[in-house]
């Protein structure tokens, strides 16, 4: 197979854990016969220092000629000015750009960093679900008001049927090819755009009786995932419930580090990235967890390639090392030894 890949380093760590997930997909590509092309281009902070836009126009021409986008992370302090251009606002851009309206985040526990999770370890026993997170409505695309020289500021909440349905449609099949449970959270009891979210939702169940839908309250949710973890199985959820859902349960593989994301849209294009963020305090030393970004790189293989034995290849070599007893910074006590950014990847690298 040939494929063409867009890199985006991005900010911090981007660059550090960008590099060795390449590195990766090019071991995939040699032992199995394939050619992949990879193309870099730039956007977040490092965009805004170059050309005060944090999503460059050539990144968009380059990201509609390829065939995937892998993205390391964008933003970080430096660039917290008050109305200046934010390096996440050329991430929400390209998910519009591209129409990207599914955010699929899959939880793993690792046996072999079981100790790691602040959960007691029989309640992580069979934990394995997989998120999706609505992408490109809600909140964050709503409109909005800066405070200015007012002394209040607003955000506001719009969803339309369509856009519910269409998520939701991801998350029934994916439930289908699962265990037949999908969980919808919202705040049905407070905000009229979730009491359409929950109507949208019930009238799609009936092309799907096969599957057994739960609706839980946001709030709800956020307990039993540390209560009861094992009885999810696919859960659906709004853009900003979604991506605070998704961050407390990575706590369950170990660190934020292990997690990654697949951003899909109707087609086989994605972006690919992992879910934490830049982490300027540890950028350049070594310390950086690749795991997630190297994991969302099989995803990349398994979504928009159709490559399911290399992506399988990918996770089967993380889960080796880990249990070889290799660990990076994040998974380890402060002050004890650790497998470097390089190290750690270099040992997924030789058991592909």
């Amino acid at each position: 197979m040939k494929a063409s890949i867009m890199v985006l380093p991005g900010d911090g760590i981007g660059p550090e854990v960008i590099g060795k997930s390449v590195e990766v997909l090019q071991k995939v590509a040699s032992k199995y016969g394939h050619e992949f092309t990879f193309n870099e281009a730039i956007m977040g902070g490092i965009a805004i220092d170059m050309y005060g836009d944090p999503l460059p126009d050539e990144t968009l021409r380059l990201g509609e000629q390829s065939d995937a986008i892998l993205l390391g992370a964008v933003g970080g302090p430096k660039w917290d000015v008050p109305g200046g251009p934010r390096p996440e606002l050329g991430l929400l851009k390209m998910r519009k750009h591209f129409d990207l309206f599914a955010n699929l985040r899959p939880v793993k526990v690792y046996k072999s960093l079981i100790n790691n999770t602040p959960l007691r370890p029989e309640l992580l026993e069979g934990v394995d679900m997989l998120f999706i997170r609505e992408l490109t409505g809600g909140i964050y695309f709503g409109e909005r008001r800066e405070q200015g020289d007012s002394d209040s500021a607003y955000d506001t909440e719009i969803y339309s049927v369509a856009e519910v349905e269409r998520v939701a449609n991801v998350a029934f099949r994916a439930a289908q090819g699962r265990r037949n449970r999908l969980t919808s959270v919202d705040k049905f009891n407070i905000l009229a755009s979730s009491r359409l979210w929950r109507k949208a939702v019930i009238e799609l169940h009936d092309d799907y009786a096969d599957v057994e839908l739960e609706h839980l309250l946001v709030d709800a949710c956020t307990m039993h995932l540390l209560t009861r973890p094992a009885s999810f199985d696919v859960v659906v959820a709004s853009n900003m419930f979604g991506d605070i859902l998704t961050d407390e349960a990575s706590v369950m593989s170990g660190s934020l580090g292990m997690a990654p994301s697949a951003s899909l849209g109707s087609g086989k294009f994605g972006l690919y990235e992992p879910i934490h963020g830049t982490a300027p305090d540890i950028a350049g030393q070594g310390k950086a967890n690749p795991t997630g970004t190297i994991l969302s790189a099989a995803m990349l293989l398994r979504y928009s390639l159709g490559l399911e034995n290399e992506a399988q290849a990918i996770e089967k070599a993380v889960e080796k090392v880990l249990d070889s007893g290799a660990r990076t910074a994040d998974l380890v006590p402060r002050g004890s030894e650790y497998q470097s950014t390089n190290e750690f990847a270099q040992a997924i690298i030789n058991e592909i």
